[in-house]
C-alpha cells in the first residue's frame, strides 16, 4: 500500500475522493479530502472531507445520521484522485436521494445498461402495474405455485444442460432461472439487498474457516 505522502493534492491542498456504494458500486458523490479530512476518514473508518463551500472539516453522517463506513480507499494511477469503497447508512445525497448523480445528460439509444437493480423494478412494475400480453404480468396473476413451478423446472433445465457441457445452453438456462428467481423475490417481498448481504455474511464465515485451517484449526 502507499503512503498519504505518496498521494498529490492541488494546489489548495485537495484531493478529489469518488464514493461508490460497496455493495451496488453505484458513484454517490464526488467530495474532496484534505490531509486532515483523509486522516480522519482512516482512524475513524468513516467518510471526512472538506467543505469547499462553508472552509471546514465535514463528517459525513454526523448530523443527519447518513454515516458511511469505509471499506477501502484506493487511488488512481497518477495519484491524484480517490475511490472511496464504502457502506452507507442512508441517503448519500443532501437532497434524500441515494445517490448525488440522478440527472442524466446523455443516454445511448443503442447501448443500454442492464443492472440488476433495473430488471428488478422491471418485474416490481409488471406486479403493481399489470400490462397486458406480459409474460411476468402472467406469472404474478397465476400466483405462487406457478412460479415455484418454473423455478423448480429452469433449475432442472440447468442442471441438464451442465451435465451435457453445453456451456452455451448452460449460460442460457441460469439466465432464465436467474430471472424467475428474481420473480419469486418480488412475489415474496425480498429485495437483492437481502441477498448481498446474507452473501457478504457467508463471505466473512468462509473467510474466517480459512484462516482456521491455514493455522491449524479444524
Amino acid at each position: 500500500m502507499i503512503s498519504m505522502e505518496d498521494l498529490k493534492f492541488d494546489e489548495k491542498g485537495l484531493i478529489p475522493a469518488i464514493v461508490v456504494d460497496a455493495k451496488s458500486r453505484k458513484v454517490l458523490t464526488l467530495a474532496y479530502m484534505n490531509r486532515e479530512s483523509l486522516k480522519i476518514s482512516m482512524e475513524k473508518g468513516l467518510t471526512c472531507f472538506w467543505s469547499r463551500s462553508r472552509g471546514e472539516l465535514w463528517l459525513k453522517g454526523e448530523t443527519s445520521g447518513n454515516y458511511q463506513h469505509i471499506v477501502s480507499i484506493t487511488a488512481d494511477c497518477d495519484r491524484d484522485a480517490l475511490v472511496v469503497l464504502v457502506e452507507k447508512d442512508g441517503p448519500a445525497c443532501h437532497l434524500g436521494t441515494d445517490s448525488c448523480f440522478n440527472d442524466p445528460v446523455y443516454i445511448s439509444e443503442d447501448r443500454g445498461e442492464f443492472t440488476y437493480e433495473g430488471l428488478m423494478e422491471l418485474i416490481r412494475g409488471r406486479k403493481t402495474e399489470k400490462k397486458e400480453g406480459s409474460y411476468t404480468t402472467y406469472l404474478f396473476e397465476k400466483g405462487l405455485d406457478k412460479i415455484l413451478k418454473k423455478v423448480g423446472e429452469e433449475s432442472t433445465e440447468v442442471i441438464i444442460a451442465a451435465k451435457d457441457r453445453d456451456r452455451e445452453e448452460t449460460v442460457y438456462e441460469i439466465a432464465d432461472l436467474a430471472y424467475h428467481v428474481m420473480v419469486l423475490m418480488v412475489e415474496s417481498g425480498i429485495g437483492l439487498e437481502e441477498i448481498r448481504d446474507e452473501l457478504a455474511r457467508r463471505h466473512v464465515i468462509d473467510h474466517k474457516v480459512k484462516q482456521e485451517k491455514m493455522t491449524g484449526h479444524v
